[in-house]
């Protein structure tokens, strides 16, 4: 399991993802663990079994236990607080922007890794999950912090890859699944 045997199972037709992904994982500037918490919030983001189970073991060996955890912990919350606030934004009552939240999001504050890398992963994982909210909240505190563009850049370059292979990968395996059954 594994970024090579992922990309071999990307087909013919998809040529283009496979490259990306080895363009955007293989070739990153980003530092180690903000590349791989990257590559795991968004796996888990893509909802793929296949995509996961591929890039996990390599994500794992890459982060320290502590990043690991907090990279998942990223795909949690953002996974609520996606849901959350884009259906605040796009109901078209603006009273809804003033009440409270009332949902707990503790890991925020303390993920557990440096704030910029969890913030990072957030963005990305927003960016999977069309939170547009999110997505400027996340970006704002980044460039607050000192990252530049290309850096923000790169995680949902990433982010757009990973659910466009699982997209792929998951229709491919549907549609075999569906030939067995119909050959049955």
């Amino acid at each position: 399991m594994s970024l090579d045997s992922l990309k071999s199972a990307v087909p013919d037709f998809a040529k283009d993802l496979k490259l990306n992904l080895g363009s955007v994982i293989g070739n990153s500037d980003l530092p180690q663990q903000q590349l791989w918490g990257t590559v795991l919030s968004c796996a888990i983001a893509a909802r793929s079994p296949r995509v996961l189970r591929e890039l996990e073991p390599e994500a794992k060996a890459n982060l320290s236990p502590e990043a690991y955890t907090a990279a998942k912990s990223a795909a949690a919350i953002m996974a609520m607080n996606n849901v959350f606030y884009r259906t605040r934004h796009l109901l078209s009552d603006p009273e809804y922007g003033t009440l409270r939240a009332g949902l707990r999001m503790n890991v925020i504050g303390n993920p557990g890794v440096e704030k910029v890398d969890f913030e990072l992963w957030s963005l990305a994982v927003s960016a999977i999950n069309g939170c547009g909210q999110c997505l400027d909240s996340h970006e704002q505190v980044l460039r607050k912090a000192g990252v530049d563009r290309e850096t923000i850049q790169e995680a949902f370059k990433i982010a757009s890859v990973i659910q466009a292979v699982a997209v792929t990968l998951d229709a491919e395996a549907s549609l075999e699944a569906e030939a067995v059954l119909v050959a049955e």
